[in-house]
């Protein structure tokens, strides 16, 4: 009988294991605050660097100089700030396609889908790639910002990259309600057609994705924080965090959420996380351990 992910990673079949990952490093000097000290303090385990933003080379820099750390390449096709943005690390002329009418990587999802040729979605991603290894960044997977990069017309890409380095990414099997509670409603095909296209390469799939962060009322980050480990289901999920220092850079950028990604920041990076997780009895690893398993094989 084939053994789970759990068990191939030396976990029980019934247990529950969370890879509790920041997304956004390097996005702003707050970013970088919170989510090095969520990953040095806390619960969390591993996270993604966002390579053209300006300041992944402080996230860089941070990254060396603690080299243990579980960190990979957020994959970045979006510049979704209203007066913050950013554009291709591979330079405006090699990829036009990803430039929105202001030159700057598109604000929303569906601008890259109808703009971007594959072609320049390769060039762009293999040259973040490249960076964050340049910088000196030991990558242990890939994951994609906003999720554009999991687009059927991107996947192939998106594949390509992670044989080429021989790192695992963000492939999972997320049940309905979740994608729905995390505001993906009807994305179920996109998920099972990724999975199912890793699995056929060898490559270890999650067996499920709770998205749902930062989506929560003033005063509830508690409840709703700790209903996202009640719902993590049998084997290995991947939990979405956005750890971030609350101050006035970040409300400049995300007046909306930086409250939220505070919180997250003091959860996953503190005692009442770590708590949360033991009394639930939640198990913890990164993707270094994913990227471990699939090399050895």
């Amino acid at each position: 009988m084939t053994k789970s992910l759990a068990e191939q990673l030396g976990f029980a079949p019934k247990d529950r294991i969370a890879v509790i990952h920041a997304d956004d490093i390097g996005m702003c000097h707050s970013a970088n605050e919170g989510a090095f000290a969520a990953l040095l303090d806390g619960p969390a385990t591993c996270g993604s660097i966002m390579v053209p933003c300006p300041w992944f080379r402080e996230a860089a820099e941070r990254a060396r100089a603690h080299p243990d750390l579980d960190l990979g390449v957020h994959l970045t096709l979006n510049a979704e700030w209203s007066a913050y943005r950013w554009g291709p690390v591979a330079g405006r002329s090699a990829v036009p396609t990803l430039l929105d009418d202001e030159g700057y990587l598109p604000r929303s999802l569906v601008e890259v889908a109808e703009r971007a040729e594959p072609e320049e979605v390769e060039i762009e991603l293999r040259a973040q790639v490249a960076m964050a290894m340049d910088a000196g960044i030991d990558v242990t997977h890939l994951d994609a910002h906003m999720g554009t990069a999991f687009l059927p017309k991107f996947l192939p890409v998106y594949q390509g990259l992670a044989v080429e380095f021989q790192v695992p990414v963000l492939a999972a099997r997320p049940d309905e309600a979740t994608l729905e509670a995390s505001g993906m409603a009807g994305a179920k095909p996109i998920f099972d057609g990724m999975a199912d296209s890793f699995e056929a390469k060898g490559y270890p799939v999650l067996d499920g994705l709770d998205a749902n962060s930062l989506d929560f009322a003033h005063g509830e980050g508690a409840a709703h924080n700790t209903a996202r480990l009640d719902g993590l289901g049998v084997g290995v999920s991947y939990l979405i965090c956005h750890p971030a220092a609350d101050g006035e850079e970040l409300r400049s950028i995300t007046p909306d959420s930086a409250h939220h990604r505070d919180f997250e920041r003091g959860f996953y990076g503190g005692s009442s996380g770590r708590k949360a997780l033991e009394e639930r009895g939640v198990g913890t690893l990164g993707m270094r351990a994913l990227r471990d398993l699939l090399r050895a094989s």
